[in-house]
């Protein structure tokens, strides 16, 4: 590498920088020579997928190099006739001049498909929340003209109509920036005011004061910060509804499919690049949805947000370090009431900030928001609640307790470390069958387009069509050989072939490996053994749950029978089972519009008792037996082999 890494970027010689110019974007910009291409679009803005943090070994951040210098390292990630096109791999490209850069069109960043946008997300939410107690009260107050016999400051002149409208002011602070407006707010529209109250938890803050005619309808904004995607809605707070919605990539992927990648991409790089990319994200959307409102970010003054612990602290700036290093402790598990300008977050500065407690560094606030929206806490019968995602986040219990876990589950099922896996976006195999003669699959996409991989269910959909149709053995090896029409093979293993590339505009045929089945079986058996263990610590099994609630964008197109049949769930009666969306942003938006489910997810947080699995030996040997399809003991899926006879496929 270059000698100009060396300099300060705004010192260095422009003999030692290159210009990248990113075609269908229109942006160019210039870096250190030596920089790779996958920094060289993070510089620029522009997502690029790249789930292994760029060491290489995902092969999802391709790019195709038009013209220019470079230096690629080999990868066998990339065929010979993509070579030949110009195809590279972003993190494993150096740029030593300057170069043009086309982004394929499966790389480049597409909407995610999210459960509860718009319209939907209002019919299922709108009048969930009555009454509403927002964080930021605001109040219309009428005040008394000075007078030479009544001649107090124009503070106490404001605060005297706030005490008779039930605000208690002595507890509330005011700003010096509220100080400097006052004079001339309350004199421009005949001492008619709106004044706007942060409460906190033990106090409030005067924070904005408005001539009456200035006033402005209140926005809030509730935000599920995923590790994959990020989804905010913008809600009307007089009455509830949700105006607008939108999601997308968390712009961390590029560090890392999972948190613990993220963690060290901020031991390594700094936390502030990852809280930037999370602040982009976030306020990008934020942006994308009001700009179908023609409404204001200004407008925006009651926020809260729903995350994992890992995502919280990169969000907030906080050291991460020391939530993966034993005894696995955050910096902060429950958090004052903030403000967005604190944050960087796209609102009014004042707004207020509510973030979702979380009771351990691997079980955060999105699974508080989970249970508060599901009502775990207040059920009678014994449930079990599961959030499928990057994490697999576990609780168990009902109204008397709640007993929590997280379980590595890995990104498999948000397509990381798949070789044609990818999220639920267009073009995404989410339905899918094998004819029992021919194994010629037949499937559905997201958004009926072309094929451009395979998402979670599509890919527990493949895994139990393959067990049921004698394509593998419940060892997840392939009991067909290369010689069938079907079958492959890729980087001296053998592949299923789902669908031809020429068929749907790809160079390349859509395959599934098996070292794909591998990385499934190693995820189902982490949730299922995270399932067992909890049970057998309060000395039950299975047939003793009422209830078992799956939520999260994965969950949406999840066919129950296969993902028993391939052992991700239980088999018990398929009558328990209930999809309840993305509870997240569900909770958040409780949250959002009510005191009392505030302090609900506070008691929440402090009821759950955590669970840690790192080092618990039950956990490691249920992990074991369960990397078998269905499992390695085979009465615990009755219906399965009763049914389908997948024990004759056995090794």
């Amino acid at each position: 590498m270059s000698g100009s890494m060396n300099y300060p970027e705004n010192e260095i010689p422009e003999e030692e920088t290159c210009t990248v110019f990113i075609q269908q974007e229109e942006k160019q910009v210039v870096v250190p020579r030596g920089t790779t291409l996958l920094h060289a679009a993070e510089k620029a803005g522009i997502y690029v997928n790249a789930s292994c943090n760029g060491k290489g070994s995902c092969g999802k951040c391709r790019l195709i190099v038009e013209s220019g210098n470079v230096e690629s390292d080999e990868t066998s990630l990339l065929t010979e006739k993509e070579k030949q096109k110009g195809y590279v791999l972003a993190c494993r490209t150096r740029v030593v001049g300057d170069v043009h850069v086309v982004i394929p069109e499966e790389t480049l960043e597409k909407k995610l498909k999210a459960e509860g946008m718009g319209k939907e997300a209002t019919e299922k939410l709108h009048g969930l929340v009555d009454p509403i107690t927002p964080m930021m009260e605001k109040v219309t107050l009428k005040l008394d003209p000075p007078t030479l016999d009544d001649s107090v400051s124009d503070l106490d002149r404001l605060i005297r109509p706030l005490k008779k409208e039930g605000v208690d002011a002595s507890r509330m602070r005011t700003s010096l920036k509220v100080m400097r407006e006052l004079a001339d707010a309350v004199r421009q529209d005949n001492w008619e005011i709106t004044v706007s109250v942060l409460q906190k938890q033990c106090s409030s803050e005067l924070v904005k004061v408005l001539p009456a005619n200035e006033a402005y309808a209140s926005l809030g904004l509730a935000v599920d910060l995923g590790t994959t995607s990020i989804v905010v809605y913008v809600v009307n707070m007089a009455d509830g509804k949700i105006l607008s919605a939108a999601s997308g990539h968390n712009r961390q992927a590029s560090c890392g499919d999972d948190v613990i990648n993220r963690i060290v991409c901020a031991e390594k790089d700094g936390v502030k690049k990852l809280q930037r990319m999370a602040l982009t994200t976030i306020n990008n959307l934020t942006s994308e949805a009001l700009a179908v409102l023609d409404e204001k970010a200004a407008h925006i003054d009651n926020i809260v947000i729903s995350a994992n612990t890992t995502m919280v602290h990169l969000l907030l700036g906080l050291e991460p370090r020391y939530i993966r290093r034993e005894p696995y402790i955050p910096t902060v598990a429950e958090f004052p009431i903030m403000q967005a300008g604190e944050i960087g977050l796209k609102a009014a500065p004042h707004a207020g900030v509510f973030v979702m407690p979380g009771p351990a560094s691997y079980v955060g606030g999105d699974i508080v928001a989970g249970v508060l929206y599901t009502g775990v806490h207040l059920a009678e019968e014994l449930t079990l609640f599961i959030d499928v995602g990057t994490n697999g986040e576990i609780v168990l219990g009902n109204q008397e307790f709640l007993m929590t876990a997280a379980c590595s589950a890995g990104p498999a099922f948000e397509g990381g470390g798949i070789r044609w896996g990818m999220r639920a976006e267009d073009g995404a195999i989410e339905k899918l069958t094998l004819d029992p003669q021919t194994l010629e699959p037949q499937y559905s996409t997201v958004a009926d387009r072309p094929a451009r991989g395979i998402c979670g269910s599509g890919m527990i959909d493949l895994m139990s069509e393959m067990l049921l149709k004698g394509v593998v053995g419940q060892d997840g090896k392939f009991r067909q050989g290369p010689e069938h029409p079907r079958m492959t093979v890729f980087n001296d293993e053998a592949a299923l072939v789902i669908e031809r590339g020429e068929n749907v505009g790809l160079d390349e045929d859509i395959i599934f490996t098996e070292s794909d089945i591998k990385s499934l079986i190693l995820s189902k058996a982490a949730v299922y053994a995270g399932f067992t263990v909890l049970l057998e610590e309060i000395g039950m099994d299975f047939s003793m749950v009422g209830q078992m609630i799956i939520t999260g964008g994965f969950g949406q197109h999840l066919d129950i029978d296969k993902a028993v049949i391939m052992g991700l769930l239980p088999d018990i009666d398929r009558d328990k089972f209930s999809y309840m969306g993305n509870s997240s942003v569900a909770g958040a938006y409780m949250a959002l519009l009510s005191r009392d489910y505030r302090r609900e997810c506070l008691s929440i947080s402090n009821t759950m008792t955590y669970l840690d699995f790192s080092s618990n030996t039950k956990f490691m040997d249920e992990f074991t037996k369960a990397q078998f399809l269905p499992h390695t003991e085979a009465r615990l899926f009755p219906s399965v082999i009763a049914n389908n006879g997948c024990k004759g496929n056995a090794a």
